[in-house]
């Protein structure tokens, strides 16, 4: 009898050294591969500002308020557009219906100009002194690897870029707490838009546990507190979707590549520090402006259509169409590669490989009455 149960001991015991084994290869392949994939932002401190194109240095401080830089003040909303769309699509997107789209439309473009929800143009200039507008560039990038490497959707990226611009408009923070603002941001946004945002261990995790979880956790205190909760507001992203729409008015552009350099283009504008003077629904109808004209650059890609559903004439937009055809060629942020990187993938057509025409004729920036 002891012999039989001995026997039963032997045999149970390799299948349990088996599984242990098992998963202690499991655990120590995600360790290896978690380690892997980190990607800390440990060299921010340190980079020079010859990163980007340079900016003017900046004027001394005026210690009186009437001496005071003021900043610029967005521009007015334009005439709310009801964005075109067929019959076949109530049974779709209830944001593109058209007995939703008038509505939502005028709600957005007045809610994108309340002060409230807009950044400084100049906070760099005229609030903060250790952060520079190259190292916002860098934070950025680095972001944009963050959102990927927890697979978050696109609108957590730009609300926290949103969520960034707004709290540094008023804040002063030293370099080394810039990560830790992007970081925390990025936390409210993915509690705002995931459906299972990442943790806070995860964040502190993905800086090489540069900070604790209790100062991840009071600069997010004190975002919150900054930005008075208000933590919806339209982006980029939010009127690239119904422009995009529209844009595909003809077979002239495929609808997926249009899509991609769209959000290609979107997002390389995040990067750019010039391009949060605009206004979001100017920055993706400049968008979609570059992105059909990377498409096809013997057309103008500005429609008497689109010029109605963005409610933006192509002269009203050159400035920021501009900025981001630069980015486009690399004329800014050329050492920023992240964006550049994850579009060259297979999934988005390698849309970053596209480039537009160097120069944009100058009859495309002219008003389209016919």
């Amino acid at each position: 009898m002891a012999d039989k149960e001995n026997s039963a001991a032997a045999a149970a015991q390799p299948r349990l050294t088996r599984a242990a084994a098992k998963r202690a290869a499991a655990v120590t392949a995600v360790a290896v591969a978690a380690k892997r994939k980190r990607v800390a932002l440990s060299e921010l401190p340190t980079l020079s500002n010859a990163v980007l194109k340079p900016r003017q240095p900046q004027q001394p401080r005026a210690k009186k308020a009437s001496h005071a830089a003021e900043p610029k003040k967005p521009a007015p909303a334009p005439a709310p557009a009801v964005v075109a769309v067929g019959d076949d699509d109530e049974e779709g997107d209830p944001q593109l219906c058209a007995p939703y789209a008038s509505d939502i439309n005028s709600y957005l473009r007045s809610m994108e100009v309340q002060a409230k929800r807009r950044p400084a143009a100049d906070y760099v200039e005229t609030v903060q002194v250790d952060v520079t507008a190259n190292m916002r560039s860098i934070l950025v990038d680095w972001l944009v690897e963050v959102a990927e490497e927890y697979k978050l959707v696109s609108d957590t990226l730009y609300l926290t870029v949103s969520y960034i611009d707004r709290f540094l408009s008023s804040n002063a923070i030293n370099r080394q707490k810039l990560q830790l603002l992007g970081v925390s941001a990025m936390l409210i946004a993915s509690k705002y838009e995931e459906i299972s945002p990442p943790n806070v261990e995860d964040f502190c995790y993905i800086t090489d546990n540069t900070y604790m979880k209790q100062e991840v956790v009071k600069m997010e205190r004190d975002i919150l507190n900054v930005l008075k909760f208000e933590m919806g507001n339209p982006t980029t992203k939010t009127f690239l979707r119904m422009f995009m729409r529209s844009s595909q008015e003809d077979d002239k552009y495929p609808s997926l590549s249009l899509e991609f350099i769209g959000s290609y283009l979107a997002e390389l504008s995040l990067l750019e520090y010039g391009c949060v003077q605009f206004l979001p629904s100017v920055v993706a109808a400049s968008v979609v402006f570059v992105a059909r004209l990377t498409l096809d650059p013997d057309t103008n890609p500005w429609s008497k259509k689109l010029q109605e559903v963005t409610g933006y004439r192509a002269s009203e937009l050159k400035d920021c169409i501009t900025c981001i055809h630069d980015l486009q060629l690399n004329r800014r942020g050329s050492s920023l590669v992240a964006i550049r990187d994850k579009y060259k993938q297979h999934r988005f057509k390698g849309v970053s490989a596209l480039l537009p025409p160097v120069e944009i004729p100058a009859s495309y920036f002219q008003d389209r009455n016919e």
